[in-house]
């Protein structure tokens, strides 16, 4: 999660839905997953990264904890297709 510029921000936001550092860390395996899926690198607006952050909370708050399913099925919510 360090090459993007929002790690920050989006970690803030794993960590307000009170999560503990081991789901926290992998949601943020997750996250990566799912934003280095896109082909837009770096281009997309900080609101579409949020927006990827809180469909993987969503998921997790139901259980999941797959890194890989939290991040596929953040992004089937949003409308993208699975290579």
């Amino acid at each position: 999660m360090a090459e993007d510029r929002h790690s920050a921000q989006i970690i803030k936001l794993f960590r307000a839905a009170a999560f503990g550092p081991k789901r926290i860390a992998e949601l943020c395996s997750a996250y990566d997953i799912a934003t280095k899926s896109l082909q837009d690198r770096g281009r997309r607006p900080k609101i579409v990264n949020e927006v990827i952050a809180q469909r993987i909370i969503a998921l997790a708050e139901t259980g999941e904890r797959d890194p890989a399913r939290l991040a596929a099925g953040a992004l089937r919510s949003l409308g993208f297709e699975e290579r």
